[in-house]
């Protein structure tokens, strides 16, 4: 058994957690609505205000599902109640990023800016020129936006210009040595 997948999952005030044939959950709270279809061989039940997740056995395949997929509706149940939000920096001179609209201009050292199309479920807050934060309900979906802005201009190891995350560590190579 999973040491994870064996905690049950309190079901906050004002959430409420559908558990249909088929192993599909579907979590409404303050914030919205997630729903998700999740790997049969599994047993999801609710029980006394918790979700408690069993596996079909201990092989191992069992056993990793039962872990995932108790946190995956653990994470369904924090983003309709709290959200989720990624944090990403830009550094370099004349690097920049701006609100136009919804989307999200970026003006990365390109000939032309790159303007981000916002996707469903995903808000762009910019508090400053070189920070941009990416915020959702679905975990996933943030994760998957922050990385594809980041992939716009990775940060590269000479200088280190480039977007990352906020807090991450570049790994730095030394220049050309001199004559």
């Amino acid at each position: 058994m999973s040491k994870i997948g064996r905690k049950p999952i309190p079901i906050p005030q004002g959430v409420e957690v559908e558990i249909q044939d088929g192993n599909y959950v579907r979590v409404k709270g303050p914030k919205g609505q997630l729903e998700k279809k999740l790997h049969p061989e599994v047993i999801i039940r609710k029980e006394e205000g918790q979700i408690v997740v069993e596996a079909f056995s201990d092989d191992g395949f069992h056993k990793a599902l039962h872990g995932t997929i108790r946190q995956v509706i653990a994470n369904m149940i924090t983003g309709v109640t709290e959200g989720f939000s990624k944090t990403l920096e830009i550094v370099g001179v004349g690097y920049r990023a701006a609100l136009k609209g919804q989307d999200l201009e970026l003006s990365v050292g390109y000939s032309k800016p790159v303007i981000y199309k916002k996707p469903d479920g995903i808000d762009f807050e910019v508090p400053a020129p070189n920070i941009i934060v990416v915020k959702g309900i679905d975990k996933e979906k943030v994760g998957q936006v922050a990385a594809e802005i980041r992939k716009i201009r990775k940060p590269e190891p000479y200088k280190g210009k480039g977007i990352r995350y906020q807090g991450e560590a570049i790994r730095r190579k030394a220049g050309k040595s001199g004559a």
